[in-house]
């Protein structure tokens, strides 16, 4: 254990929305450099773009717009499928294809929930295209590079009135949108227009931990995000507070606790129940062998979700389960905060989860996706590159992160030091004898 360092934070202001070129111009503003982004973007099987970034004053306030310009503005529809084929063929780091998949992955389920149909047959229209997906993946690199802050987003300002799009014309925030959106803080005032789109929401969905007022923070740097429009009197940016988070404690939030008992299903479903449950927003998902009614053997499926995902769990559950029904009660949760930390290791970085109680680093753990992923790619043992991590980790805090065991340890030898007792040797003691 040892004194924490401040966790970095980042609060995303949506005063005018979010989109995905004014996350962009968010972090290029707050120093986040555009070449750095150019040179990671071009691992990316992907072409007939170019991005570039300007000054953009708006109602006086001036920030930095970043411009994807396509070669062709005819663009094919993307199945998820096609999309995660050409992150994982990028050489960008695990952390950022997971989180650039991740936010694809909400886009794809919002829209098969508004087309009432299954997520392998969504085919992305305007987020399939090459700009959002240099807006995405580019969101992604901007954040490793600032080093994975703790991201807390406002209520969002979503606006009001029609937009038109692919399929025709629907009212703001657009179907897509409000499902992304499901759960989370919103509201519109007398702007007019879609203040927030389908790649922003994914965007702070994906990356948000918390959504709500600026948490106690010691602000560092300040960064403005430009959008496309313009409104009088009203500047269309995306405020990005960039700093550290002052006494982060322990998080504390109410979840539900869902289970349901099963004894006649095929034991083959319950991975696929596992990873539909996951890809909604459960928190933990197990199963527990159990003996039920008429002596027959069963299983106990125990789901804990965010309440606000408590009606998607349990579609997934009747649509993929023998089920009829289940338990569910509200309970509390209390975890230590948490943050990454990159290190780097002779394979490559690799994110350590460092969890934080009362101001005290209590543990450091590599991320195992990002070890598996070095593991295979360099072809040496996982626990390798694991030992490599801790080793960065611990030469990195100066070899301070101790167990608590031997930590309480030492006071008692030193205590034993200073009282200065003799030992006797032992021969003499054999004399006496």
């Amino acid at each position: 254990m040892y004194p924490a360092a401040a966790m970095r934070g980042l609060y995303l202001d949506c005063f005018s929305g979010v989109s995905g070129d004014m996350m962009l111009g968010a972090l290029v503003d707050l120093g986040v450099s555009l070449g750095h982004l150019r040179d990671r973007l071009r691992s990316l099987p992907v072409r007939g773009y170019t991005l570039a970034s300007r000054r953009a004053t708006f109602a006086g306030l001036a920030g930095t717009k970043v411009d994807v310009t396509l070669s062709d503005t005819r663009q094919p529809e993307r199945r998820l499928a096609e999309i995660r084929a050409l992150i994982m063929k990028s050489r960008l780091s695990p952390a950022v294809q997971d989180k650039a998949l991740q936010a694809f992955g909400r886009l794809v389920r919002a829209e098969a929930r508004v087309h009432r149909v299954t997520a392998e047959k969504v085919h992305l229209h305007e987020v399939g295209a090459v700009d959002a997906i240099v807006d995405i993946v580019g969101t992604m690199i901007g954040m490793e590079a600032l080093g994975w802050p703790r991201v807390v987003c406002s209520p969002l300002h979503v606006g009001r009135g029609l937009v038109s799009m692919a399929h025709g014309t629907f009212p703001v925030p657009p179907p897509a949108v409000t499902e992304l959106l499901r759960g989370r803080p919103v509201y519109a005032t007398h702007v007019e227009g879609e203040l927030v789109t389908p790649t922003g929401a994914a965007l702070v969905t994906t990356l948000a931990s918390d959504f709500g007022v600026l948490p106690p923070m010691r602000i560092r740097k300040i960064g403005y995000g430009a959008g496309s429009r313009r409104y009088e009197h009203h500047p269309n940016l995306l405020r990005a507070l960039y700093g550290d988070l002052i006494n982060e404690g322990a998080v504390r939030e109410t979840v539900v606790v869902m289970e349901t008992t099963i004894d006649d299903m095929n034991p083959q479903l319950y991975g696929h129940l596992m990873e539909r449950l996951f890809a909604v927003g459960a928190l933990e998902v197990f199963f527990t062998p159990i003996q039920m009614k008429k002596n027959r053997p069963g299983t106990m499926a125990t789901v804990i979700v965010p309440e606000r995902v408590l009606d998607i769990a349990a579609e997934v559950i009747f649509r993929e389960t023998t089920t009829i029904g289940f338990r569910y009660l509200p309970m509390g949760r209390y975890e230590m905060a948490r943050r990454f930390d990159t290190v780097s290791t002779p394979y490559g970085p690799v994110r350590m989860k460092v969890s934080v109680h009362n101001g005290v680093v209590m543990q450091a753990t590599p991320e195992y996706e990002d070890c598996r992923a070095l593991a295979l790619r360099h072809d040496v043992p996982l626990k390798e590159v694991q030992r490599a991590a801790v080793a960065a980790h611990h030469d990195r805090t100066g070899g301070r992160l101790r167990p608590a065991r031997r930590a309480a340890a030492r006071p008692g030898a030193a205590a034993r030091r200073r009282a200065r007792v003799p030992r006797r040797p032992r021969a003499a003691a054999r004399r006496r004898r």
